[in-house]
């Protein structure tokens, strides 16, 4: 068996599920119950890199942000520090599970967990046209003019539900390059479990010989792709909470996919047949690691990785 270098990418579900409240309890049952069924590729020996979402724990921080800053007036943290530190809760999680599962299956791998920086473009049009909503789910006008006049945040308005409320918006840039890829390829390629680009990797610009954090997200699986483009991965798998990707999703028209190459991904892509932000995102990231040399990307959920079932994106 040829070893390969492997990126998976977790996706939301891997961590918090539907209905529940994010404890510490819950999350680490979720990744243990991830990780069990990951077991088989890093049982096989493949080198192996784990990135993940941050999207609801990110979310916590910023709520603990207004409260902390309402009821003690402590100052709030930028979002750029609000990520690394989800990237050390994350990690820390996910590397403590791994670390018992491989003991109790005596396989002997070092596993660690970086906080990488991803540089986006200070120039990027995202940071003219916020559209990712983090934090509270809904402000009232009042606490919006507040935040607008006190901080200079983005609101923008919603119904979901049948409730309509002002949602904060923060831009997320296109990564451009992962900072530290030459050590996370080394020590991935040298037998360790690496988990790396969590929540997107914390959004840095670079100006001269300057880095600064910026006021941003990232997205997971494009970050996650450029990684996979840039070290040369073999293959790119994307962890979702569907099987395969569909065609009009939740339609009468619904269509698994089960093998497209990248012509079809676009096809689809121009026409708008995924969801802009839920699938989008994931069949950018295939195409673009694709275009750069990958060989294959597999979007599937916890069941369909153990026999690598789901849909197979491919050069043609």
């Amino acid at each position: 068996m040829t070893k390969k270098l492997i990126i998976i990418a977790l996706g939301g579900n891997a961590l918090l599920k539907n209905g529940q409240k994010g404890s510490i309890t819950e999350q680490n049952l979720n990744v243990r119950e991830t990780l069990k069924n990951i077991f088989p590729i890093i049982n096989e020996g493949h080198n192996l890199i784990i990135t993940h979402g941050n999207g609801p724990q990110v979310g916590y921080i910023l709520l603990k942000n207004d409260a902390g800053e309402q009821i003690y007036n402590i100052p709030q943290v930028p979002l750029d520090v609000a990520v690394a530190d989800t990237q050390s809760e994350i990690g820390y999680l996910i590397q403590s599970e791994l670390f018992s599962l491989l003991h109790q299956n005596n396989i002997t791998r070092e596993v660690i967990s970086t906080n990488t920086m991803v540089e986006v473009a200070i120039d990027d049009p995202a940071f003219q046209n916020p559209t990712k909503r983090v934090g509270k789910t809904y402000y009232d006008l009042a606490e919006v003019k507040k935040m607008q006049a006190e901080k200079n945040w983005v609101f923008k308005q919603e119904t979901k539900n049948g409730k309509t409320g002002w949602r904060r918006v923060v831009p997320s840039p296109k990564p451009v390059d992962i900072i530290s890829k030459n050590t996370i390829n080394t020590l991935a390629r040298s037998g360790a479990i690496v988990i790396a680009v969590g929540g997107g990797g914390v959004p840095v610009t670079i100006e001269g010989n300057t880095i600064h954090g910026a006021e941003a997200v990232i997205d997971k699986d494009l970050a996650s792709a450029l990684l996979a483009k840039q070290i040369n991965a073999d293959q790119f798998i994307i962890l979702t909470d569907v099987p395969y990707v569909y065609l009009d999703y939740g339609t009468d028209r619904q269509q698994a996919l089960k093998t497209i190459n990248i012509q079809e991904a676009a096809k689809y892509m121009k026409e708008g047949k995924f969801g802009e932000g839920n699938m989008a995102p994931k069949i950018q990231a295939a195409i673009d690691f694709i275009e750069a040399g990958g060989k294959e990307v597999l979007v599937t959920d916890l069941k369909g990785i153990k026999n690598q079932d789901g849909t197979k994106i491919v050069k043609a």
